[in-house]
């Protein structure tokens, strides 16, 4: 399998997911300002929509779409527990989740990152506080977003949750988030994501 990534993107979710997994992959790198990979090779005619994460199954399948690429991984490896099994209500609580991430919280980023106006800016720093509240609150009752058990909803929260500090989002108000942040960095599956990407 290959994944085209780009360090600390929201391609840092799936990544988590094939290191957590145990899966065998290649990692192609790919400059989202010019659209090219470090092979030279124009990132559009892998994917038109332009942006990670992408990945390309060993079948020649490819694979646009976080949370999709994330529940794909994890039925390949049913034992690693990364998702709950298909035809299950676990299993929509997990994509429940994973649309939450997606919409509310991953999008909601978005527009710091693009220097939007300063009285836009307010708002979505009073929304994504909203979110984060309710977060907390499943996270102050359990270590995991599903439960006892790590998923992909948590390499996925975890992969956003990380860009508060780049965007200047103070976390302090949910102590339970950066607990739960340093949870989930300190496993071996996401150290070796982490690495690799030169985050740490």
């Amino acid at each position: 399998m290959k994944l085209y990534y780009s360090p600390g993107a929201c391609s840092l979710s799936p990544h988590i997911v094939l290191c957590e997994a145990g899966l065998h992959h290649e990692l192609i790198k790919v400059d989202l300002k010019t659209k090219m990979t470090q092979n030279g090779d124009d990132f559009l005619a892998t994917n038109p929509k332009g942006y990670v994460p992408t990945l390309v199954t060993d079948e020649g399948e490819v694979l646009t779409e976080g949370p999709a690429i994330v529940q794909y991984l994890a039925d390949l490896v049913p034992d690693s527990r990364l998702a709950p099994a298909n035809n299950t209500m676990a299993r929509v609580r997990l994509q429940e989740w994973l649309n939450f991430i997606s919409t509310e919280v991953h999008k909601g980023f978005s527009p710091l990152f693009r220097n939007a106006p300063a009285e836009w800016q307010e708002i979505v720093r009073a929304t994504l506080a909203q979110r984060f509240a309710l977060i907390a609150e499943t996270l102050d009752k359990q270590p995991y977003v599903l439960g006892e058990q790590f998923s992909v909803a948590d390499a996925y929260l975890f992969t956003v949750l990380g860009w508060a500090k780049w965007v200047k989002v103070d976390l302090a108000p949910w102590p339970v988030l950066n607990d739960y942040l340093a949870r989930v960095a300190a496993r071996p599956g996401v150290q070796m994501a982490l690495k690799t990407e030169g985050l740490l």
